[in-house]
């Protein structure tokens, strides 16, 4: 884009139902990031100017990647983190809880050893793994056949929360207890009741069940109070 003008729907690219990899996430500027909660939130993004404005879709999947601290060993089992006191809260901080909010999944990756690395432990293929989120997403694209434009658990709205992720008296529990001790958001609620119901998708199950529940749980590692300590 060129001399102050606008592009027009069709004369661009844009990052529309594809994949948007951030590696080393903190280091991007936070306005940088900051811009991103509007697509992330409503899937397309609004430029407004004095006399018009314009909105694009932008439908898209974020990853990102990023280390504990700047040192890189803050948890790790073996190594001590060698950071200064207060720099890996801060350097924590340049990432805002209202963007991590709008991350559906949060995992922390611990080190793996050579032991585990040399081993021959078994786990499901490739293939098979494969074949689990085609049936998934089958699943999915049923169950909103009769709404355009909604095709996967992370497009519902409240409505549809309400209709496919309903959740037993011990799930209820087993939420509100994570909510109330981990001091999760709303948004975050919502969340995860999206992965439950796709954990359950992958399980072929048509309810969300305790198992589902907690796994969804333990993937909002980031947004926890005082994770960094």
């Amino acid at each position: 884009m060129g001399g102050g003008s606008f592009p027009q729907p069709g004369e661009i690219s844009l990052a529309h139902n594809g994949v948007l990899f951030l590696d080393e996430l903190p280091e991007f500027k936070r306005t940088v990031l900051e811009v991103m909660r509007q697509p992330l939130e409503d899937r397309n993004i609004t430029i407004s100017r004095s006399k018009f404005s314009i909105e694009y879709p932008a439908s898209f999947m974020l990853v990102a990647s990023m280390n504990p601290c700047p040192c890189g060993f803050y948890n790790h089992p073996d190594k001590d983190c060698v950071c200064g006191p207060g720099v890996v809260q801060k350097y924590l901080n340049k990432v805002s809880g209202p963007l991590l909010d709008r991350i559906d999944i949060h995992i922390e990756v611990t080190p793996v050893s050579f032991n585990e690395l040399s081993g021959r432990a078994g786990g499901d293929s490739s293939e098979r793994v494969r074949s689990r989120v085609i049936e998934a997403r089958k699943i999915q694209l049923k169950r909103f056949e009769s709404r355009a434009g909604m095709n996967c658990n992370a497009q519902m709205d409240s409505k549809w929360l309400k209709e496919h992720c309903a959740i037993d008296e011990p799930g209820k529990r087993m939420l509100s207890t994570a909510m109330e001790r981990l001091k999760l958001s709303a948004r975050a609620y919502d969340r995860i009741l999206k992965v439950a119901r796709t954990i359950a998708d992958l399980s072929c199950s048509e309810r969300i069940e305790s198992q589902h529940l907690a796994e969804a749980i333990q993937y909002r590692s980031l947004d926890r109070e005082n994770w960094a300590g």
